[in-house]
């Protein structure tokens, strides 16, 4: 009687399904906890009008506690990170060349030189503050291009993983989400007190608030076109999301210690951010593909920002002092009367 025929199992597949399925179980208790506070958070924002960033990382600071539970660091970490990085690569989906061409050139070289010009302002004023260059640069370009997405991403391509970089990327976040708050309360009626039309506010709203979701706000309580311009001018302002995190990463590798891995030259989830912001230029993107894309990113931003709320404590963000206010404030400052003056005493 023959005997029957065995199968000998494959060895490499017993080694990795172990092994991903170990990573998952890893993984699950500190990633279930950040998308738990990003569906908090976005319910709280819909019902009570408040930025959803800025619930997501006061909710994940009162859970800090939660970041001292060995269970939890390594989807604290994968959240902070690899989410992250997912989150703003999917951004590219958002911008494309045929931007710039509508918009005519005034008005981009505007805004570029706004955004170069107010991480230069950053910089300098960080430094003679005391605070250190790459503070500088997380402020500036935090305030400068988009708020707590750039604020998210130069964090990631400083390559610096202290604790102290992590609080000052926490205070920057909280920072600009409630600057850009106020900043879409004020900004329109300043705008009218200067005279400017719709066309004029749309892009003034547009290239001074740090949030989208602001700008969408301020520009749209204005007028529609005002709304439209708005957005619109805004996202070319994300464009340079990925050149300014591009030459931060370039400049401040050399400067991450020996015992650290070194970032890459050129980060992954900039080559993806250039690659689907390429995509979409060259393609017509259906728009459900755009808008699927586009909440995938909030949401990923949104899940990774809760994570790093949980793992940074409130009262050493609190130690980081009055003169780091002071510089958010400044910069915020410095960009509205930049652009203002441009429209009024240039025009575009």
């Amino acid at each position: 009687m023959p005997e029957p025929s065995t199968v000998s199992p494959d060895p490499e597949r017993e080694r990795q399904s172990p092994t991903r399925s170990a990573r998952w179980q890893m993984l699950f208790p500190g990633l279930s906890v950040t998308v738990l506070i990003a569906l908090a958070s976005a319910f709280l924002s819909e019902h009570y009008g408040a930025p959803a960033m800025l619930l997501a990382i006061l909710i994940g600071l009162a859970l800090h506690f939660l970041a001292e539970d060995p269970k939890t660091t390594a989807g604290l970490d994968f959240a902070s990170r690899t989410v992250l990085r997912l989150g703003i690569a999917l951004l590219g989906l958002r911008v494309s060349v045929a931007m710039f061409a509508e918009l005519g050139a005034a008005v981009i070289v505007m805004i570029v030189s706004a955004v170069l010009l107010t991480i230069a302002f950053g910089i300098l004023a960080s430094r003679l503050s005391g605070q250190g260059t790459p503070f500088g640069v997380l402020t500036g370009g935090a305030v400068a291009i988009c708020g707590a997405s750039a604020a998210l991403a130069i964090s990631a391509a400083l390559g610096n993983r202290s604790k102290e970089a992590d609080q000052q990327m926490v205070f920057t976040v909280i920072g600009v989400t409630m600057l850009s708050t106020l900043a879409m309360i004020f900004y329109p009626i300043l705008a009218s007190l200067a005279g400017l039309d719709d066309h004029q506010t749309g892009i003034f709203l547009g290239a001074t608030i740090h949030d989208v979701a602001q700008v969408a706000g301020a520009g749209f309580s204005v007028s529609v076109p005002a709304g439209e311009t708005a957005v619109f001018v805004k996202l070319i302002r994300v464009t340079m999301l990925a050149p300014v995190v591009l030459v931060a990463a370039l400049a401040f590798r050399s400067t991450v210690s020996g015992d650290l891995k070194r970032p890459p030259m050129l980060p992954g989830f900039v080559v993806a951010f250039l690659l689907l912001a390429a995509v979409n230029s060259m393609i017509a993107i259906p728009p459900i593909v755009a808008d699927w894309a586009g909440t995938l990113s909030r949401w990923a931003l949104l899940v990774a920002i809760a994570a790093v709320g949980v793992k940074t404590s409130l009262p050493e963000v609190f130690k980081i002092g009055g003169r780091a206010i002071g510089l958010l404030v400044a910069d915020t400052v410095f960009l509205a009367a930049l652009v203002l003056a441009v429209l009024l005493f240039v025009g575009v």
